[in-house]
């Protein structure tokens, strides 16, 4: 085969001239605008990094901020509850004190109504018992509202202490007497002596009527009172139903 290098260069002229023409009318216009469109690219890219970021940062600070009304709102919620069970146990203590205060009002309305009921009671019964007394010692001998009560003031001055027995009488002073009615004479001799044999001297008595005694003697002493009459008994009943509070209904 015989080459033809006229041809052959030719050709290669060609080629070089086309590939020059190609680099400066096509491969540059495409590289440039290759290039251009990356930049484009690459800006698009970097845009989006920085809108994705600033789109990260609002969504952080709107979390944040989703938390913190989150937590006011926990804040909140406990405090109203917390409110709320001071204002209720208040009601509650206001309630309970009063309560208390009408539980103690009534106890004392109770207690007051108990003892009126039974300070009427005790003044029924007292004036029952005055009134069997006296019914019972009409059916009596006269001298039983006196003599017969001589020996118990006898034993009752007796039981005085000593002290007080050696001040009585002394100087000759009459010691003052009642009686439910005038002693006879025979009774207040009686009584004289009796009373005298318990100090162990002679005594000098003042003698006064009590009816309301309804029978019996008491000695009215400075220091000391020796009672013994139905009255006493009576009082000392009354006393003791007192003190329990009244009979039980």
């Amino acid at each position: 085969m015989k080459i033809d290098w006229w041809t052959l260069g030719l050709q290669t002229a060609n080629v070089l001239v086309l590939i020059w023409i190609l680099s400066r009318f096509l491969f540059r216009p495409v590289a440039a605008m290759i290039e251009e469109r990356r930049a484009l690219a690459t800006k698009s890219l970097d845009d989006a990094k920085a809108d994705r970021a600033a789109a990260e940062a609002e969504r952080h600070k709107a979390e944040e901020a989703t938390a913190g009304l989150a937590q006011a709102r926990v804040a909140a919620l406990k405090s109203a509850a917390e409110e709320a069970e001071a204002e209720k146990q208040g009601i509650l203590a206001s309630a309970r004190a009063e309560a208390e205060r009408l539980r103690k009002a009534a106890e004392a309305d109770i207690a007051r109504a108990r003892q009126d009921d039974a300070a009427a009671i005790e003044g029924r019964a007292s004036t029952l018992a005055l009134d069997i007394a006296d019914k019972l010692l009409s059916r009596l001998p006269e001298e039983a509202r006196v003599a017969g009560f001589i020996d118990g003031l006898v034993e009752a001055l007796a039981a005085l202490p000593a002290p007080v027995r050696a001040s009585l009488g002394t100087g000759g002073a009459a010691l003052p007497i009642r009686s439910a009615r005038m002693p006879t004479q025979s009774e207040a001799k009686l009584c004289t002596e009796r009373l005298s044999q318990a100090l162990g001297r002679p005594l000098e008595l003042a003698w006064t009527a009590d009816p309301a005694l309804i029978a019996g003697l008491e000695l009215d002493l400075p220091h000391a009172s020796v009672r013994n009459s139905l009255r006493a008994d009576l009082d000392r009943v009354a006393a003791a139903l007192a003190t329990s509070g009244g009979p039980t209904p």
